[in-house]
């Protein structure tokens, strides 16, 4: 009886037999695409979160919109410094998201600042910290044709400048006011940012295996 020679199986087919179908290739390149469409994620379940609890509490009172808000721009803002540190992005696109997060979580700790009394600077902190996202996300998808899901990159930028843009000029004559605009735009983004996760996780398939 013959017994059939022992062949060593390569490490490139081990590989590509532990993969499974439709997943995200292993490699430096896969790794990053992998935790990119988590965070983004994690952060459009933040912001829907927030902009439903904002839009189903009308009558908070100035201290409490401070409150929810300030969660958001410094979760917000953490996502952006991760960002900044963890990719693979060119350094002036990599500070740009530095400053960004750094400011928006900056702004997000005056929001918890209880002696806060005006309505306005409290919508002008909110909208700072937007357009500074905004204008950050917009740039780093125009500048990077490589980048997954680059359209719906660029659109969320869009309208979180927008946001920013919308809450700094507009004079917001209650809490309620406010609240309501603010809550619609949280709403607005998380949804985009989940649907931009989804695409992401979609294009990272499309990378080639070990890149």
């Amino acid at each position: 009886m013959t017994q059939t020679p022992y062949e060593p199986q390569s490490p490139h087919r081990a590989a590509d037999e532990k993969e499974a179908p439709g997943s995200i290739p292993e490699g430096p390149l896969g790794r990053l695409a992998q935790a990119a469409w988590q965070a983004v994620l994690l952060a459009g379940v933040a912001a829907l979160i927030m902009g439903v609890l904002v839009l189903v509490w009308p009558g908070a009172s100035l201290w409490a919109a401070g409150i929810l808000f300030g969660v958001y721009l410094v979760v917000s803002g953490v996502f952006q410094l991760v960002t900044a540190f963890g990719t693979h992005v060119t350094t002036g696109l990599r500070v740009m998201a530095f400053i960004s997060g750094a400011v928006s979580v900056l702004l997000g700790l005056f929001c918890f600042r209880g002696a806060m009394q005006s309505i306005l600077l409290l919508a002008l902190w909110i909208g700072i910290g937007w357009l500074f996202r905004g204008i950050t996300q917009t740039v780093a998808a125009a500048s990077d044709p490589a980048m997954p899901a680059r359209g719906w990159q660029a659109f969320l930028g869009v309208v979180s400048a927008m946001a920013g843009i919308v809450l700094i000029v507009s004079p917001f004559e209650s809490v309620a006011v406010l609240t309501l605009v603010g809550g619609c735009w949280l709403v607005a983004m998380g949804v985009v940012e989940i649907v931009e996760a989804f695409m992401i996780r979609s294009r990272s398939k499309q990378i080639p295996r070990g890149a």
